[in-house]
């Protein structure tokens, strides 16, 4: 059984910031692409960033230079720092697996961040 568990997330004002974690278990860690999905009330989930197993990342550029994904393959962890966090980056972060074998994605219950002052 896939399970993807999110932590970290949280209220924060502009200009902190915020680690967000996404322990996997279920899966075999290092043949998937690890990403983070955000959706804000009545918008659609957008892509954050995601990292391959290699550690080669993207990011939205709404977030680039803000943000850093990172993964620890022991740990069968992903990571999102979030820095200079603003008003627009509040949503609901969701954890999401991809494996490069299957393609079957899987996601988590999701976190939410809210930056406001």
């Amino acid at each position: 059984q896939v399970q993807l568990v999110e932590s970290g997330g949280g209220l924060v004002q502009p200009g902190g910031s915020l680690r967000l974690s996404c322990a996997a278990s279920g899966i075999i860690f290092s043949i998937n692409i690890m990403g983070w999905y955000r959706q804000a009330p009545g918008k659609a989930r957008e892509l954050v960033a995601r990292i391959t197993s290699g550690g080669g990342t993207t990011y939205a550029d709404s977030v680039k230079g803000r943000f850093t994904i990172s993964r620890d393959n022991a740990k069968n962890t992903v990571y999102l720092q979030m820095n200079v966090l603003k008003p627009e980056d509040t949503a609901v972060y969701y954890c999401n697996a991809e494996s490069i074998v299957s393609r079957r994605r899987d996601w988590g219950q999701g976190t939410q961040v809210t930056v406001s002052s």
